[in-house]
């Protein structure tokens, strides 16, 4: 999801093997990582976590729409809440903040969904765009950061803070099987774990803050997004 022509060649390979996409999950990640440049140029964790995603759903679109009831669930963070978005300086060409660029690539994981969402209702399309978080889990996520930068005590500070606050993997990937698979989830749902600050638990629908469902700053990150990746969502399947 770093490579535009990676995504385009793994949706082309999709494309030719399947008539229908039930469920597409936008799931890859990146945190909190050293600054870093995809081969597109882009800042790494935007890149990774909202650009890639953004171009694999609308290449993968048409399928999507061709299924009885297809779903996109993309995969956001409770670290939204601390991100902004600057489009002026989207890619963080002017001082790069590690945690910033990760809160940004999450809160633009929940502009997309609930755009996408209110296109896909526009057109009265059977497929829905949801969202989900996994709460604190204990995964590889919170190692790789300082891992790159060679930060060994941090990296034993990661350790201890999952083993000791984080839930398991298996239970940090309800929200999403929820999102993707539950019968009574609808169009711009957020799903996210029930326990104390959504740290941890089983799923149930949360609540995203006031910058997530605004709707002009999610046309702009659309607006934007189609400009960097070169994909744009069919004015034929989206009208």
């Amino acid at each position: 999801l770093g490579s535009l022509a990676s995504v385009k060649e793994a949706a082309e390979r999709i494309l030719a093997a399947h008539d229908e996409i039930d469920i597409l999950v936008n799931n890859a990640g990146l945190m909190a990582i050293p600054e870093r440049r995809t081969v597109d140029g882009f800042e790494m964790q935007l890149g990774t976590n909202h650009f890639g995603h953004f171009a694999l759903t609308g290449l993968l679109l048409e399928r999507i729409l061709d299924a009885p009831a297809g779903r996109v669930v993309t995969v956001s963070s409770s670290a939204h809440r601390f991100g902004s978005m600057d489009f002026n300086d989207l890619n963080w060409e002017q001082g790069y903040k590690k945690w910033a660029a990760y809160g940004r690539s999450k809160l633009a994981n929940l502009l997309f969904t609930f755009e996408l969402q209110r296109r896909l209702e526009q057109m009265g399309a059977r497929a829905i765009a949801v969202a989900a978080h996994p709460g604190y889990t204990d995964t590889n996520l919170q190692h790789v950061g300082p891992q790159m930068e060679g930060n060994s005590i941090a990296l034993k500070i990661t350790r201890w803070m999952n083993k000791f606050m984080g839930q398991s993997a298996s239970m940090g990937a309800l929200p999403t099987l929820y999102a993707a698979t539950a019968p009574d989830v609808r169009g711009g749902d957020y799903i996210g774990p029930d326990g104390w600050m959504e740290a941890r638990g089983y799923p149930k629908r949360v609540q995203p803050n006031a910058a997530a469902t605004d709707p002009v700053a999610a046309a702009k990150l659309w607006e934007a997004s189609e400009a960097a990746t070169g994909v744009r969502y069919a004015t034929a399947v989206l009208a």
